[in-house]
């Protein structure tokens, strides 16, 4: 939701914490993509219900070497295991429950959530934008990091220009 400082903060933590980024959309504006693009590895974005300018995001990301905008859904094997990415979390519920896939990653409803669907685990990583529309409310601004190796989710949380990470792997109560 092109939140520019917080935003900023997540890709500045990232670099040297992950090999990836997947964006759950909600990309919002054409200025966001070249704050992504300063992450040095692959960024796999799919489009959220606020991406209307989707003709200039693709412009953006077409000027970048690590951007890509998938459309609505995003399928991936990385790190040995298999991704679905959507936007929305009652699609991401259906792709979880079909059994072929490791991990289902989300977003939309802005509600942090690590859950399990059968094999595959749900991530909702929280929205960095640090607010939450249904409940109109902020919300601490979060987002995760998965090791595919030992299949562990560490939660951030962003706080002014900085993003720490949380131990316990969920945001603070």
């Amino acid at each position: 939701h092109d939140h520019v400082r917080n935003l900023r903060a997540a890709v500045r933590a990232l670099r040297g914490e992950a090999d990836a980024i997947l964006h759950c959309g909600d990309l919002c504006a054409p200025f966001i993509v070249p704050i992504l693009k300063k992450f040095a590895g692959p960024v796999h974005a799919v489009f959220g219900n606020n991406d209307a300018d989707r003709y200039r995001l693709q412009l953006q990301a077409a000027k970048t070497d690590n951007v890509q905008l998938h459309g609505e859904t995003f399928f991936a094997e990385l790190g040995g295991k298999v991704f679905a990415v959507h936007h929305f979390d009652d699609v991401a519920r259906h792709l979880a429950a079909s059994g072929d896939f490791d991990f289902v990653c989300f977003g939309h409803n802005h509600k942090y959530e690590i859950g399990q669907s059968g094999s595959c685990r749900l991530i909702n990583p929280g929205a960095i934008l640090g607010y939450q529309p249904s409940g109109a409310e902020d919300v601490e601004p979060t987002f995760v990091v998965l090791d595919t190796e030992s299949d562990e989710i560490v939660t951030w949380r962003i706080e002014g220009d900085e993003a720490s990470p949380r131990p316990t792997g969920r945001p603070a109560d």
